[in-house]
Formats: C-alpha cells, sequence, structure tokens
C-alpha cells in the first residue's frame, strides 16, 4: 500500500518534477446530469425555482490520498415573473494527494423565450471566481534531496476563473456547451520549469464541454432519460460519459453510464505510455417529496488500479425551496 501511494503522490505531482504537465484536469462527478451548473453556468435558474444541492465524491477508495471532493451549489431565478435572469453560486473542496483546491464561482445566465408556450429556453450564461490551489511539500519524497522544484513545506496560489456557456432546452431535449477555466494560465514548460511559484503548476487547465440529453416517454409511469457528456482540454485524453436513466413515477430513478477516454486529437501526450481508460458507473436516486431528493453512484474501474481500491462512491442531496415556479418545463428531469 505504501508503495501504491507514492505511485500515486508521483501521478499528482508529474507535473511539477519533469515539467511535462503544467496544469490539473477538472472535477468530474457522475452525477452531473443532475447537477449541469458544475460545467455549464447558462444552467443557472433552469429549474426556474430555488435549488441548494450537496455533492460528495470519495474516489478510489482504499488508496490513500486519492481524490475527495465535496461541493455545494444553489441556484434559482431573479424574476419569478419573466424567468429571464438565472443566478447561481458554486462552492467546492477537492484534495488529491499533497494538493488541494478550494473555489468558489458566481454565475449569472440570460434565458431567451423562443416560443409563446414558453417550452424552449436559449440561456447564455456567464461565471467568475477564483480558487485558491495548494501543495503540500512534505508529503513528497524526491529522488535527490533538497530539489528545488518541491516547495519545503506549503505552497499556496489564488487564481481567478471565469467561464461561459450556452444551453438550449425543450420538454424533449437540451444541448449545451461550455468552456470553463478561461483564465488559466497558459505558461510554456519551460516557464515551469523556472517558476518560482510551485502553485503555479497544479492550477487547472482550460476545458470545453458539451452535454445533450433527451426524455423518452414509454408509459405514463416510465420515462428514460439518455444523457451525454464529453470533456475535453485539449491536452490529455478525450474524456465522454454515456448515461441512461429509467424513471419510474416521477420518483424513482435507476440507471447507469460508461465512462471512456478517447484519442480525439493529435495531441503530446500520444507519444507517451498514457493508456485509455474505463468504468462503468450505477447511479440510483430517491424524491422523498416533490422537494427533496437524494441520489447515490458507484464506479467500477475497468483498469489494473481496480484490484487496489475499491471503487468510488459519491452521494448527491438537493432540496427545492422558495415560492414555487408558476408553469415550469420538466423541472425535475434535466
Amino acid at each position: 500500500m505504501k508503495k501504491l501511494y507514492k505511485i500515486l503522490l508521483l501521478i499528482c505531482s508529474i507535473g511539477l518534477l519533469t515539467g511535462h504537465a503544467s496544469a490539473q484536469q477538472n472535477i468530474q462527478f457522475s452525477q452531473y446530469i443532475f447537477n449541469t451548473l458544475s460545467v455549464n453556468p447558462a444552467y443557472a435558474g433552469y429549474k426556474e425555482e430555488w435549488f441548494a444541492q450537496m455533492a460528495l465524491r470519495n474516489q478510489w477508495v482504499g488508496i490513500q490520498g486519492a481524490p475527495k471532493t465535496g461541493q455545494i451549489s444553489i441556484d434559482g431565478i431573479l424574476d419569478p415573473q419573466t424567468t429571464k435572469h438565472g443566478v447561481g453560486v458554486q462552492i467546492t473542496s477537492d484534495k488529491l494527494g499533497p494538493q488541494t483546491s478550494n473555489s468558489i464561482t458566481l454565475n449569472y445566465a440570460f434565458r431567451i423565450q423562443l416560443d409563446g408556450a414558453d417550452t424552449r429556453r436559449l440561456s447564455f450564461g456567464l461565471g467568475v471566481g477564483a480558487a485558491q490551489y495548494g501543495l503540500d511539500g512534505s508529503a513528497l519524497t524526491t529522488v535527490d534531496g533538497g530539489d528545488g522544484s518541491v516547495p519545503t513545506g506549503g505552497s499556496s496560489k489564488i487564481a481567478p476563473d471565469f467561464r461561459a456557456g450556452i444551453y438550449y432546452t425543450t420538454p424533449y431535449w437540451y444541448a449545451g456547451i461550455s468552456a470553463l477555466n478561461l483564465l488559466s494560465n497558459s505558461k510554456s514548460v519551460d516557464d515551469y520549469r523556472r517558476s518560482t511559484n510551485i502553485a503555479d503548476n497544479i492550477v487547472r487547465t482550460r476545458h470545453m464541454y458539451f452535454v445533450a440529453g433527451a426524455l423518452i416517454n414509454a408509459s405514463t409511469d416510465l420515462r428514460f432519460r439518455p444523457s451525454v457528456m464529453i470533456r475535453e482540454d485539449f491536452k490529455g485524453p478525450t474524456n465522454a460519459d454515456f448515461n441512461i436513466m429509467a424513471i419510474f413515477n416521477d420518483k424513482v430513478w435507476l440507471g447507469g453510464g460508461y465512462r471512456t477516454s478517447v484519442k480525439a486529437f493529435k495531441k503530446e501526450y500520444q507519444n507517451t505510455d498514457v493508456a485509455s481508460q474505463a468504468a462503468l458507473i450505477g447511479i440510483a436516486q430517491f424524491y422523498v417529496n416533490e422537494r427533496f431528493r437524494i441520489g447515490y453512484s458507484y464506479d467500477y474501474a475497468l483498469s489494473k488500479l481496480n484490484g487496489y481500491q475499491s471503487g468510488t462512491h459519491e452521494i448527491t442531496v438537493g432540496i427545492a425551496f422558495g415560492k414555487a415556479p408558476k408553469a415550469s418545463i420538466c423541472p425535475r428531469v434535466f
């Protein structure tokens, strides 16, 4: 286990020690289908009522230093009559081996009504915030003692964040595209090697997301909700999540997904030993009542790492509060 922990720390810090990587991947939740605000600011206010959600993710259980993430978000509308202005705030805390990240983002969405019945909306969203990235140098052991690339104690950096997105919805399908971490530093490898602020190397890189999904009514008591999310950072493998949920009586959701990485573009990493990774995901969600839900998901890794850990657990809790909307569009499906 100690050997595996050292391998994990090496993976986390390979960019610091070699200069071959300059930034980190964004956090990814298996239950993104219940909180699209985490990847697209244009989603703010979609439910047309105030909604709060908490998510806790414990990845690769059994491995010391494995990723642990917590997130709280609240979003709603400022104008209940026209529902044109959506706002939201999101607070995230993440820890991976010697690295930590804490961020807060304020989101705004301008929602355009596209038809008289108000069944189609096109939203444009912006998000601004800040993130504090930290590195505990005492948790790292270098081959050569006194390596100047690793801090002797703690090192931290506060970086601004800016994101933008577009989100289109109808009663039966949706699609959105967004870009996160747009202000992420894009220093060259040589600049990072010369950097005296080691925390520069763990700031997350720019990401683009595409999300889409649909609602299929099989009967009055059974509906299906397929969805897909594609994540691209233009440095590592392109990640894709494919999910499908069965909805029983609009109360119980059961389903799963498949996550994989593909080589969509020619990138520097393709000249290395980086391999495609995949996972199977099981998801369940239950509405205790019309305004309170709880969800759980389990990730089963389809890689050699599976023999060293017992999976990934994720719990989400959501609650709607305040005055109910006038006439919402599938408020708890998308």
